[in-house]
């Protein structure tokens, strides 16, 4: 019964996007309304809660002194880690990091770090230690497009936290140095048809899924590709497109145009 149930949604869906329509009203490049809120969390150094329609993810943004890698002496250390809360999804389980919350973490930490989203180098300390961000991602509600509202909450988390040099005799405390504002936008490929922030039934069942990174001057900071279906050229150029230009949107609504701190 499951499973003709979800042939008829998916058929609905498929027939909708023929008409470049979709279940929920919205127009193919449109997003679901979009909430931040900062500074949820009192013991993290910055936090953020983001909310993409139904999907909701709470981030928070711990920091510390510690050592850094030995090939990057001179630079501070940025560890990006998701956890899937269970109650979040059915297909969430508890345990170790599946492949889901390791692609997850790593597309996140690539778009803070590709896109020089925090000067590394300005975080290190007279004692030959560095500042260590801590980066948790939890995901309590998926209702699709993980990608987006996990990088935009951890961006906002970032913009708001404070280095806490006071509590490490460091001197007074200090805002990260953030010099880009990566805004991540994923769109899924429904039969030939482009659609932006797809919903949890649209992502699950479209060939291909694309979430593209891009800097305050449109500049490419990661893009990842999951699904079994193929893009042409031409859709992955349509895509980046549609994508930079819906990222300078979400980042004027929600950042005023830029998070240089």
């Amino acid at each position: 019964m499951n499973d003709v149930i979800a042939e008829i949604k998916r058929d609905y869906i498929y027939e909708l996007a023929k008409r470049s329509e979709r279940a929920d009203g919205r127009a193919l490049d449109e997003y679901r309304p979009i909430q931040v809120e900062v500074g949820l969390i009192g013991k993290a150094e910055g936090s953020a809660r983001v909310k993409v329609g139904n999907t909701q993810v709470l981030v928070g943004v711990k920091i510390q002194p510690g050592e850094p890698f030995p090939d990057t002496p001179d630079t501070g250390v940025i560890i990006t880690n998701v956890e899937l809360v269970p109650l979040a999804s059915p297909s969430f389980e508890p345990g170790p990091p599946d492949e889901n919350a390791i692609e997850l973490a790593r597309v996140v930490d690539r778009g803070v770090r590709e896109s020089g989203a925090i000067d590394l180098s300005e975080l290190t300390l007279p004692d030959g230690k560095v500042w260590l961000i801590f980066i948790d991602v939890h995901v309590l509600d998926h209702d699709g497009n993980l990608m987006d509202a996990a990088a935009l909450g951890a961006l906002a988390a970032l913009v708001h936290a404070t280095k806490p040099c006071e509590r490490y005799g460091y001197g007074p405390d200090a805002p990260l140095p953030i010099k880009e504002s990566p805004i991540a936008v994923t769109a899924v490929d429904l039969d030939g048809e482009i659609m932006l922030d797809p919903s949890l039934d649209e992502e699950t069942i479209a060939s291909s899924k694309l979430t593209v990174i891009s800097g305050l001057q449109g500049a490419l900071a990661g893009m990842q590709k999951s699904g079994t279906g193929t893009l042409s050229v031409e859709e992955i150029a349509r895509i980046v497109k549609l994508a930079s230009s819906k990222a300078m949107q979400i980042r004027d609504d929600l950042f005023g145009g830029s998070t240089d701190g």
